[in-house]
């Protein structure tokens, strides 16, 4: 049974850093495309971050370039976004997202697999 677990989440201060983390089980990360995507209340899902299975394509939102990365360790398994910068504007729940492909567009509507998402709320 395949899952993706995210953690990391939490109340931070503008300026301030989180890492997120997404576990996956049940299937082989290596060959999966990987995505961070968030959903703020009453706005749609958008794509913050996406990278190909073999890790060498990235994608960024403009609001994040520079600000966030993402990464995966496919020995652990577990796909990473630092997020450095933090703004109030960054404040939403965080979801990881994996499609068996080598890379897709970051757009929720090309990945397949979801986890149950992590709340980030940037505030004073």
């Amino acid at each position: 049974q395949w899952q993706l677990v995210e953690s990391g989440g939490g109340l931070v201060q503008p300026g301030g850093s989180l890492r997120l983390s997404c576990a996956a089980s049940g299937f082989i990360l290596d060959y999966y495309a990987i995505g961070w995507f968030r959903q703020a209340p009453g706005k749609e899902r958008e794509g913050v971050s996406c990278m190909s299975s073999s890790g060498n394509r990235t994608y960024y939102a403009d609001s994040v370039e520079g600000r966030f990365t993402i990464s995966r360790d496919n020995a652990k398994s577990t796909v990473y976004l630092q997020m450095n910068s933090l703004k109030p504007e960054d404040t939403a729940v965080y979801y990881c997202a994996a499609d068996y492909s080598d890379y897709v567009a970051c757009s929720l509507y090309e990945y397949a697999y979801w986890g149950q998402g992590t709340q980030v709320t940037v505030s004073s």
